[in-house]
């Protein structure tokens, strides 16, 4: 195979990247071209991302991406879901893209549920409930702000609008509509049932493509890029966790996937959604993949814990680097508390070390007082929840799991690799750590046929990654 040559716009919610991918005989070799940071702007007690200084980063990564040369084939883009932008009739962005942890959906998801209940949503949209979800942002700017909703002629997802900035040509990417809970996930296309319930309009949304459908040439007159003008621009998993279980270099049924970062998302890829009330009782999610997949799984706080007890101590005066706490960790005793990931407290910004020492307190449990035992306690209870998950997702679907495949920034924790391993009791195959970014180029691949399926992308990433494996051991 002749190389050929990808453009991955990848941004998650603690940084930004533009990669190119070289895709070959022996893999895809990944070079990173540019990276920047990313992170929420609070003003007058809203908070919001950045995305004019995303865009310009973006820019900035593509023109470095045109000095190296070579034919690129295409670009594409994977975001964190659930967010958006609303546009006017003229195409216009009616202001920032509000971040999903801001404050505004508070109360919104009781106030939804007495005009179409839990049960019935559920069997719709097979999404778990979660107030950062896109249906009740926009509930939200219904109840609290419907001028905005009436000037709104489209509301495009994160990937969506960056795209549309790229090409002039709004679309909606399946796999992160598949975030908002508004989809019907039978009918993959958006349920008018909901959109009715939330006084939400279904012109609202641009036509829906599926990964590995063109979504235009670039357009950027003027631009330093404007030589890659006419490159494709290529509809991938745009959710960030669909591309990076397309990486997963996994075969066979009996795996389970862990994207692991600022979010751990736990689950099994299937070949239909599950809305069965077992499902429902257990808040898991029917997200979808690439080849038609769906990702049954469940969303847990992650690693964002940890990087908010960062942010505190690096303001009082101590930068800690994930390493160092990991060491300080390996020092402390086990068992000492487990965490109740989904307590919001825990998923709202600011003060994080406080409030997991008083979550402890209300339990009557011990709470941490050093660096070390903050992060132990963290990474212990990011494991019992794995091991919880992946009962959850046994008894749904009746198939047994033997391997948990860990991909992301998250894979890097050998602590936590080592700690899942013996509370899952599974063999852990953690990397590779860029899977976003392989799983981005890899939909391109398909969608320009330089690959033929899924499964030999999978053994291209395979081929070219390290992947350490971790026995259970206590």
């Amino acid at each position: 195979m002749a190389e050929k040559q990808y453009l991955a716009v990848d941004l998650g919610a603690e940084s930004g990247r533009v990669i190119r991918g070289t895709l070959g005989n022996e893999g895809i070799e990944l070079a990173e071209i540019h990276r920047f940071s990313n992170g929420a702007v609070q003003t007058r007690g809203t908070l919001y991302w950045d995305i004019l200084r995303l865009w310009n980063e973006i820019q900035t990564g593509i023109s470095r991406a045109a000095e190296h040369g070579g034919d690129i084939r295409g670009l594409g883009i994977d975001t964190w879901g659930v967010d958006f932008g609303l546009l006017d009739r003229h195409g216009e962005l009616l202001g920032n893209p509000v971040h999903y942890r801001d404050s505004r959906t508070n109360g919104m998801v009781d106030r939804f549920f007495q005009r179409i209940s839990a049960e019935r949503v559920y069997e719709i949209t097979g999404s778990q409930t979660m107030a950062i979800n896109t249906l009740f942002q926009m509930f939200s700017i219904r109840q609290k702000n419907p001028e905005i909703m009436k000037q709104a002629d489209r509301a495009l997802f994160i990937p969506d609008l960056l795209g549309y900035w790229l090409t002039g040509e709004m679309r909606t990417e399946y796999t992160i509509a598949s975030t908002s809970q508004m989809l019907d996930a039978g009918r993959r296309q958006f349920s008018p049932e909901i959109l009715a319930a939330a006084d939400i309009k279904d012109s609202l949304f641009a036509p829906m493509i599926q990964p590995g459908s063109p979504v235009g040439p670039i357009r950027s007159p003027g631009a330093a890029f404007s030589h890659l003008n006419g490159v494709p621009v290529l509809a991938v998993g745009s959710h960030d966790t669909a591309s990076a279980v397309a990486a997963v270099p996994a075969n066979g049924e009996d795996w389970l996937f862990l994207s692991s970062g600022t979010w751990s998302l736990l689950g099994a890829e299937v070949k239909q959604p599950e809305l069965s009330a077992r499902a429902r009782g257990y808040n898991l999610t029917n997200e979808g993949g690439l080849g038609s997949t769906i990702r049954l799984l469940k969303n847990i706080a992650g690693l964002w814990p940890l990087q908010e007890c960062r942010r505190t101590w690096a303001a009082e005066g101590t930068a800690f680097d994930y390493r160092t706490l990991v060491q300080l960790a390996r020092g402390e005793p086990s068992g000492t508390a487990l965490l109740d990931l989904n307590d919001p407290q825990l998923v709202s910004t600011g003060e994080m070390p406080r409030k997991i020492a008083e979550h402890c307190r209300q339990r009557g449990l011990p709470a941490p007082q050093t660096p070390g035992r903050f992060t132990r306690v963290i990474l212990e209870s990011l494991a019992h929840s794995y091991a919880q998950v992946r009962g959850m997702l046994e008894d749904v679907t009746g198939r047994r799991f033997t391997r948990l495949h860990i991909v992301g920034g998250g894979s890097q924790n050998e602590l936590l690799n080592q700690l899942t391993a013996d509370a899952t009791g599974m063999e852990v195959h953690a990397g590779p750590v860029e899977a976003t970014a392989l799983g981005n180029i890899l939909a391109q691949a398909l969608a320009t046929g330089d690959i033929d399926s899924l499964a030999a992308g999978r053994r291209l990433v395979a081929k070219a990654s390290r992947v350490q494996v971790y026995k259970p051991q206590n």
